[in-house]
């Protein structure tokens, strides 16, 4: 099933619940979109960035236009596709506080598991996405913009007590998202601790301090991983050059880069490429 929703002003949201709909093929998404997949089968296969996950039954994942992805085994799944035009999350994060969590953080796409106590709910709430999906009047778009907003901040909720950011203060909270969205827009470019604490108004070991009480990652490797992740994916979904991958992604040389996608993966970058 596929339920479509287009506004007079390029707005759009789509619901499916469709077991072919992601089997065996890589999902297209549009540099406009955001997209929730809902798994519901009870153990599933997902290639992210080419290394293989499994997701339990009630899990979701939250990708950005960025992420390349495929299943390798699925049957059964809901998805939520909508566009900036529809609800943009960066004009609205003072609302739902998920940039830099949910979406454009560093790294993979983050992963939700439902508690059984919250299945109910989430239930509910996506069987009135599809009444008002079906419902046409003039108030169809507020509506369905309430009920994502109300998805979204339930995911949220969920994630930041998943991965212990409950035992944070909202400020702190807020720096790590604003690190990770950070992390996200400038990888390329900035490649130190440093260079982030500056755009924060933080200091290094401020930072360094609050990532300590919710990751095993410090502030460097998570840079470090973005940097990794996207020489994974140009040298797996392009055909670029490792010079030309090397230079975009600002390492001094070929060696230099060779060294360091070596430390994270085992292999070199040509031997990775050829193994695609």
């Amino acid at each position: 099933m596929k339920l479509n929703y287009k506004g007079k002003n390029k707005e759009f949201l789509e619901l499916i619940s469709d077991s072919n709909e992601l089997h065996h093929n890589e999902y297209l998404h549009s540099e406009n979109e955001l997209l929730f997949i809902w798994i519901k089968d009870e153990t599933t296969i997902v290639e992210i960035d080419g290394i293989e996950i499994n997701l339990k039954s009630n899990s979701i994942i939250a990708f950005t236009p960025f992420h390349k992805f495929k299943f390798l085994s699925l049957k059964e799944n809901r998805i939520i596709r909508f566009n900036k035009d529809f609800y943009c999350i960066l004009n609205h994060d003072k609302e739902i506080s998920c940039k830099g969590l949910l979406f454009y953080g560093a790294g993979n796409p983050p992963l939700i598991q439902i508690p059984e106590n919250e299945i109910e709910k989430i239930e509910i709430l996506w069987k009135m996405f599809e009444i008002e999906m079906k419902s046409k009047d003039e108030l169809q778009l507020e509506m369905l913009q309430t009920m994502l907003k109300r998805f979204i901040i339930l995911c949220t909720r969920i994630y930041k007590e998943q991965h212990n950011h409950i035992h944070l203060i909202k400020n702190e909270l807020d720096i790590i998202r604003e690190f990770n969205y950070q992390v996200e827009t400038h990888f390329r470019t900035k490649h130190t601790v440093q260079e982030y604490a500056d755009i924060l108004n933080k200091s290094a070991k401020t930072l360094a301090n609050i990532f300590n009480k919710i990751s095993t990652n410090t502030p460097l490797q998570i840079i470090q991983e973005r940097r990794m992740i996207e020489a994974r994916r140009l040298l797996k979904y392009t055909d670029k050059s490792i010079k030309e991958i090397a230079y975009e992604l600002e390492f001094e040389d070929i060696q230099s880069f060779s060294r360091f996608f070596k430390k994270y993966e085992q292999i070199s970058p040509s031997e990775y490429k050829n193994n695609k």
